[in-house]
């Protein structure tokens, strides 16, 4: 009996029970095939409409585990893909034909409060990274949803509600352990392969199997946070004053910007929080709370963790079917809010989100090559999320995505968030989104894969 599974080139291959059997043997973590009982759960991803089958998922116990899957991979000449917290909107955790490396069981987390570190496994996601250190006081940038996984966000860059204070996820990683194509565990860090760290701070998923990572963590504890909602006929005022508003942030301040769904009608949402003492953040915040007639302000003090579930729902719902278009804009013109408002106004979804995340302060002024996410000045990141329960509904969703991202897109760069790239991956937009640092990715890529086995990512080809 074989089993029948996809390769690197797309062609089929058969796997032999005796090797499926020698590498059951070899690990810890379970292997699931397609008559597993487990499978379908197993097979199932964040986004619900990703709906793939991947011929073997590996649980990974550890990071033996992952070298051996790594290794097993390698050998076979498998189509490969590495799921850590499963968030990956456009489905990079799977596959069809191929092997999925699942790290989700790896869940280790070990927090120094002395020297504000710590170090969690690649299957940790920011909740749970987060319960550890603020029982210490302690955090660092860790996204916007709380049940993304830390790897995955942190090999993207790492944009959340900390990084104008103290810059993105890859601005506060210390080292990785990684496994990288050929097998063999390394750490990455300044001092200790630091070409390779370089890479993993933004190059995404392209370089390896990232088995655990250590950050350095900051004072944080209550922060003076939440929404305040505006009906969808003040929307242009609103967002035109938001505009305004973005540029006159401290660092300790963060101000993003949504068109939802709230108690049955579309509105407009800014998303606001402050860093620091609750009577600065008063102060500083009290333009945005003060502007227009809104129908609720729920801004108050608040601990982190509350903070960063403050856009949990739908977002963070597993299963939700999703479509999604993202790029980077530096200057909110009229036609962009225009174009916004129109599409909120034509919501086919009340689960879908029209959002602006701003990124400023810190995390702007960090020189464009010193890591490999390269989007270093005060800019947008701008998404149409449509999201829908119904599968039979997609085709209607998706068109409006589509149609609306049709409408605003000559009022966006060409440059994408690589951790929202859902869509549009081509290498041109891979390429544009490094900018001057394509060039040394794809080096790198060269030097640690030749073999491009780890391709299902926004892929950086190898020369």
């Amino acid at each position: 009996m074989t089993i029948t599974a996809t390769t690197l080139s797309g062609s089929d291959t058969s796997l032999t029970d005796a090797q499926i059997d020698a590498f059951r043997a070899s690990i810890r973590g379970d292997l699931i095939l397609r008559d597993s009982a487990s499978y379908e759960t197993a097979r199932r991803v964040w986004n619900g409409n990703i709906d793939r089958r991947p011929a073997v998922i590996v649980r990974c116990t550890g990071a033996a585990d992952v070298q051996r899957a790594v290794n097993f991979a390698r050998t076979h000449e498998l189509l490969l893909s590495l799921r850590c917290g499963g968030h990956s909107a456009p489905g990079y955790g799977t596959n069809d034909g191929g092997m999925v490396i699942d790290m989700g069981l790896m869940k280790g987390i070990r927090v120094d409060p002395g020297n504000r570190t710590a170090t969690a496994q690649g299957g940790v996601q920011w909740r749970e990274f987060d319960h550890e250190t603020q029982a210490f006081g302690l955090a660092t940038t860790g996204g916007t949803v709380s049940n993304t996984g830390i790897a995955g966000l942190t090999l993207g860059g790492g944009i959340g509600w900390l990084m104008g204070k103290h810059g993105l996820s890859v601005d506060n990683l210390l080292s990785a352990d990684v496994v990288t194509a050929d097998g063999q565990f390394r750490t990455a860090s300044e001092t200790e392969n630091p070409d390779l760290f370089w890479a993993l701070r933004g190059g995404g998923g392209n370089f390896g199997a990232v088995t655990s990572l250590q950050y350095r963590l900051h004072p944080v504890t209550e922060t003076f946070s939440g929404l305040v909602i505006y009906p969808l006929d003040q929307g242009r005022d609103v967002l035109r004053f938001y505009r305004d508003f973005c540029a006159t942030l401290p660092d300790e301040a963060e101000a993003f910007a949504a068109l939802l769904t709230h108690d049955g009608h579309p509105v407009v949402a800014l998303v606001l929080g402050y860093n620091g003492p609750v009577e600065d953040g008063e102060k500083v915040l009290a333009p945005a709370r003060q502007f227009g007639r809104p129908i609720a302000d729920l801004v108050g003090p608040m601990p982190y963790c509350v903070r960063q579930t403050l856009i949990d729902e739908p977002s963070a719902r597993h299963g939700l079917h999703r479509y999604w278009r993202s790029a980077f804009v530096d200057q909110l013109s009229d036609r962009l809010i225009d174009g916004m408002l129109e599409g909120a106004a034509g919501f086919t979804s009340p689960l879908s989100i029209i959002g602006l995340f701003h990124v400023h302060g810190a995390a702007a002024r960090v020189p464009a090559t010193a890591t490999a996410f390269s989007a270093r000045r005060p800019t947008w990141d701008f998404d149409i999320i449509g999201q829908w329960s119904d599968a039979a509904e997609s085709a209607g969703h998706t068109a409006w995505v589509r149609a609306l991202w049709d409408r605003v897109e000559p009022e966006l760069l060409g440059t994408v968030y690589i951790n929202h790239m859902m869509g549009d991956d081509r290498p041109e937009r891979v390429r544009a989104s490094y900018g001057e640092n394509y060039t040394r990715l794809r080096d790198l890529k060269t030097l640690y894969d030749p073999m491009n086995l780890f391709r299902v990512n926004a892929n950086i080809a190898p020369a």
